[in-house]
């Protein structure tokens, strides 16, 4: 039976800044970590920060108790930009430890202690040994994040797949390219897999716009509009204007014009890594080594020869050594980054593809900095703009938030979740390993490798990482996933911290077994009149999980808990997963569970006088539904049970601090 442990996540409830406004250098402020009594009590704790590279240790003191809870505070100096810390917690009691560390379930150890036991909670959770300083909790002192990102809902489009408008006829096929009609099937592998040419374009995103809002959506991230030669468009032959395949320059400003009259922030998307060898600056480049452009590549001795993204030819790749790169893409009055967020284009902000990459070549390792260029010009233009940067490997290293505001990663959930969700999918490209999809793990090993790869994350960075259960680079999660399993993980990706995606397809239950694959035309009719969304084609849905999304959207706008509270985990194991969103105000409780699973939480963990309102309609596959009810004949508490696959959200009371 899952037992409370001390918890602390970095998020408001846990930290209270001294000083109005963002935490800068040299504030001081206040930690908070809660202790359940049948735990402890403890006896004494410290806050142990590293200032300047050395360990330091802040006492504690005792706030008082509330609902079984003994809250504990003590104040930390901001020395450094990134501030490191944890919790060490002292218990004086002979204590028979039940539960071991790391999570919510723990793991026994061998006999009981007598006297004094040492506990240090850091970002991966408790543990009764010494830990690495890379896993403590982390409160940085840089500039914040627009409120907007982290509190949104993000949608991707992939411009050639979303719809076609009136205009969409008139436009030309391309030499590149091989026309498609709106319902041609994708081809998934080989050279046909970019060049097939379906024709959306802007317009057609601007008149189905209201299809957003009702799914709850307010950021919308469109992948390049830059002309180019592939339907992807990631290699862009010119950064100065939209492709009139897409409408052009004015089709962008209309679209993101209609997604503002919305409530509908618009991101571009931005291979700061390369550009396409169609580019005009890598002709000029390629045809003259005397040239300007030609410092911007990577070109061998003798000019016969450049370094590529992954060796495609197509993608030569950036030398940010050069300064006059440097000024074209991201310093200059009309640069590559400064001129899509200023009128008339007014973009929202920046996703930067394959950030990780960028900048690294060998030996030469200028990613940060490049980084912190590309951060202050989008900050000088427009402090309420966004900046995120793909990561396709552990992001927590370069996303410290000094620059990107947070991650495009897929490690520390998205991966982890297609496992726990995952069932015998061969031949499923799971993020380019080699092996042929994910392996099933339980939910132990879920909550492990998420917190692993979290733990690196300041909190405010997870609130404003991509939570994407997949997108234009992956498999759909239908094709890899148990049935039932998509809407399951989107309850995760909306109720966990960071920022929900919805990759264009997915409320409809679209597959594919790679990224390529997974990029199918909506199931609408193939154009709709100028400015009026386009029929749904009903025979072309998988599975309408429209309901299920809006519902989500909804609950995110309607409960601060999911988009400010902190996460504590209150049981993960095989098939069923609950932790708790909370503020001081209110709370959510989420249970999730792959198959047909039964939790008792005993009353110090959740009382069944806590549980109000259930607010998401349930989840059906086959008939099951989860459901809470009071716990088991002589238990106080909580039984939560499913008889499938299935996801429940419940309204419960907030965590107010105790008076002194």
């Amino acid at each position: 039976m899952p037992i409370a442990l001390p918890h602390h996540d970095g998020s408001s409830l846990f930290v209270s800044n001294t000083a109005p406004g963002p935490v800068s250098l040299g504030d001081t402020v206040r930690l908070r970590v809660r202790v359940p009594q049948g735990w402890g009590p403890a006896s004494k704790v410290w806050v142990r920060s590293v200032q300047d590279g050395e360990p330091r240790y802040d006492a504690a003191f005792r706030l008082g108790s509330a609902d079984g809870w003994d809250w504990w505070e003590a104040a930390m100096l901001v020395a450094n930009p990134v501030a490191k810390y944890r919790f060490l917690l002292e218990v004086t009691d002979t204590h028979d430890d039940g539960a071991a560390a790391g999570t919510p379930t723990g793991g026994a150890l061998v006999g009981s202690t007598v006297g004094r036991r040492y506990w240090n909670l850091n970002a991966q959770g408790l543990f009764a040994r010494d830990v690495s300083d890379s896993a403590d909790f982390r409160l940085t002192a840089f500039a914040p994040a627009p409120e907007w990102l982290g509190k949104g809902t993000m949608y991707q489009i992939f411009p050639d797949r979303f719809a076609r408008s009136s205009q969409a006829d008139g436009h030309p096929t391309p030499d590149w390219a091989i026309a498609c009609s709106w319902d041609t099937p994708v081809v998934g592998t080989g050279e046909e897999a970019s060049t097939q040419f379906y024709g959306g374009d802007l317009p057609g995103i601007t008149g189905n716009l209201d299809h957003l809002k009702e799914l709850g959506v307010d950021v919308l991230y469109l992948t390049p509009f830059f002309p180019a030669r592939s339907n992807h468009r990631y290699d862009a032959s010119t950064f100065d204007s939209v492709d009139p395949l897409l409408g052009g320059d004015q089709a962008l400003v209309d679209l993101v014009e209609a997604a503002h009259a919305r409530g509908i922030r618009v991101m571009g998307d931005l291979t700061a890594n390369h550009s396409g060898a169609a580019h005009e600056w890598f002709v000029k480049a390629l045809a003259d080594p005397g040239s300007e452009e030609a410092g911007y590549y990577y070109f061998s001795p003798d000019h016969s020869s450049y370094e590529s993204w992954w060796g495609v030819p197509s993608l030569p790749k950036f030398n940010w050594s050069s300064e006059a790169l440097r000024r074209r893409f991201v310093t200059d009055h009309d640069s590559v980054v400064s001129r899509w967020l200023k009128p008339p284009f007014n973009l929202d902000g920046w996703r930067i593809d394959v950030g990780n990459m960028t900048g690294r070549l060998g030996s030469v390792d200028l990613n940060h900095g490049v980084a912190r260029l590309i951060a202050d010009r989008v900050r000088e233009i427009n402090p309420n703009a966004a900046l995120l940067a793909e990561s396709t490997s552990d992001a927590a290293p370069d996303v410290t938030g000094e620059h990107w505001q947070g991650a495009m990663t897929y490690s520390n959930l998205t991966r982890p979740l297609w496992s726990w969700l995952a069932k015998d999918a061969p031949n499923v490209n799971f993020f380019g390993s080699p092996q042929s999809g994910p392996n099933r793990i339980s939910a132990e090993d879920f909550l492990a490798t998420h917190q692993d790869l979290a733990a690196g994350f300041s909190w405010a960075v997870r609130q404003n990482n991509m939570n994407a259960l997949n997108t234009h680079d992956t498999a759909r999660a239908a094709t890899v996933m148990v049935d039932g399993g998509p809407a399951v993980g989107a309850v995760l990706t909306f109720c966990l911290p960071g920022v929900p995606v919805l990759f264009a397809g997915d409320e409809y239950g679209f597959e594919g077994f790679n990224g390529e694959d997974s990029r199918t035309p909506m199931p609408w009719a193939e154009s709709g009149s100028e400015g009026e969304p386009a029929p749904v084609v009903e025979h072309r849905v998988v599975k309408d999980l429209r309901s299920v999304y809006a519902s989500l959207g909804r609950l995110r706008k309607e409960m601060p808990a999911l988009t400010e509270g902190g996460v504590r985990w209150l049981h993960a194991e095989g098939d069923a997963m609950i932790f708790v969103r909370e503020t001081m105000e209110s709370s959510v409780l989420v249970f999730v569970s792959r198959d047909a699973a039964q939790v008792v939480l005993d009353d110090s963990v959740l009382s069944d006088a806590q549980l109000r309102a259930l607010l998401l309609p349930p989840l059906h596959h086959s008939g099951t539904v989860a459901s809470a009810t009071g716990g088991p004949s002589g238990v106080e508490g909580v039984c939560l049970r499913s008889k499938g696959i299935s996801a429940g959200i419940w309204a419960i009371p907030g965590s107010p601090l105790p008076l002194h």
